[in-house]
């Protein structure tokens, strides 16, 4: 909110007043008020049209966005996901796991007999033979190499030292006795060329401050300074206007809402709740108890007796169809009946009590 009361200024201990220490004027501090009254009047409208499209995007993400968005999703899954997933599980699987024990049986196991019985028995021979040749021939480098460097030593080394020693180190002591002769003289002419350079530079250096380095100094300071501490001082003002319109504009804004939400709850869904509450309930109630209920009821018990009916018709169609099946065929014959309760040691007991009787007769 704008602070509309005027800060009471800071004391000393001593009891006298101390400057702010952000250096503010008393014309910055007049014209803030009037900047953020303004502000507010143009902010106001931009914050309040934008709650009402937050509003309409939080409603349209939640009641269209989101269902869509999980419908698409399922759809996805159930066109894409669940057939790759079955793709892979059924079909891919099952064929790669038979490829590579395909191609276990038919490439690894014979490439690893045939490196383990083959090609490791004739590695070792060829390897046993090329070291019977490479010691052979190692004796015969180191003969050749002995023999090379004694010749080596007697036709090259020998002569090229004397060569050194007599030849050119004389020349080279000469020429190092020039060179340190021309350095010297070099030096000097340097010395001079950089004393030449130096007054040179020292001109054109103060020749480039007086004309140049000064002039925008003295711009930069007595200017640009100013004038951009000036704009800083606006654009900070402005920048604190803003935000501080775009708060309270926020604040306007919940206020608005609330009251067209309080609105509309008393003149539409309070109303509507009550009419549900008191009119529709009891009606609905009333003619579930008086109609729906009642209808329901009749409608059972026509089902009883139309599956009770259906039943009787059924019976008296399977008796019927007995009847004439016994007029035209007669009586079936019937399998003995047969206690399966009784055990099977008194079974036995029972067939010899009748054998006994049979042989008696």
């Amino acid at each position: 909110m704008v602070d509309l009361e005027k800060a009471p200024p800071a004391r000393s201990p001593d009891g006298e007043p101390v400057p702010r220490a952000d250096g503010e004027g008393c014309l910055v501090v007049a014209v803030r008020l009037p900047v953020r009254i303004v502000a507010l009047v143009l902010v106001l409208p931009v914050r309040m049209a934008w709650d009402a499209l937050v509003v309409a995007g939080r409603f349209l993400r939640d009641t269209v966005l989101r269902p869509v968005g999980r419908a698409l999703a399922w759809l996805g899954r159930a066109l894409f996901v669940w057939p790759l997933v079955g793709l892979w599980r059924y079909v891919v699987v099952p064929v790669a796991k038979g490829v590579g024990w395909l191609g276990n049986v038919l490439l690894v196991v014979p490439a690893v007999w045939v490196y383990r019985w083959v090609l490791t028995p004739v590695g070792r021979a060829l390897a046993w033979c090329c070291a019977g040749v490479g010691a052979v021939l190692t004796a015969l480098g180191r003969g050749l190499y002995a023999g090379l460097a004694w010749l080596g030593n007697v036709l090259l080394v020998v002569p090229a030292v004397w060569v050194y020693r007599w030849v050119l180190t004389p020349i080279g002591h000469l020429l190092a006795w020039c060179g340190r002769g021309l350095a010297r003289c070099g030096r000097g002419v340097l010395w001079c060329l950089g004393k030449v350079v130096t007054g040179i530079g020292a001109v054109l250096y103060w020749t480039l401050r007086i004309l140049l380095v000064l002039p925008a100094l003295a711009v930069w300071r007595w200017v640009l300074a100013p004038v951009g501490r000036a704009l800083a001082v606006v654009g900070r003002e402005l920048l604190d206007a803003l935000g501080h319109a775009w708060r309270i504009a926020g604040h306007l804004s919940r206020a608005v809402g609330r009251a067209l939400a309080a609105l509309f709850r008393w003149t539409v869904a309070e109303p509507a709740r009550w009419v549900y509450r008191s009119v529709l309930t009891p009606v609905g109630h009333a003619v579930r108890d008086t109609v729906l209920r009642p209808l329901a009821e009749a409608a059972r018990a026509a089902g009883r007796a139309g599956r009770q009916a259906l039943r009787s018709a059924r019976l008296s169609v399977r008796q019927a169809r007995a009847d004439l099946r016994r007029t035209l065929f007669g009586e079936p014959e019937r399998p003995p009946s047969v206690d399966r309760r009784e055990p099977s040691g008194a079974k036995a007991r029972t067939l010899g009590s009748s054998t006994t009787a049979l042989t008696k007769d």
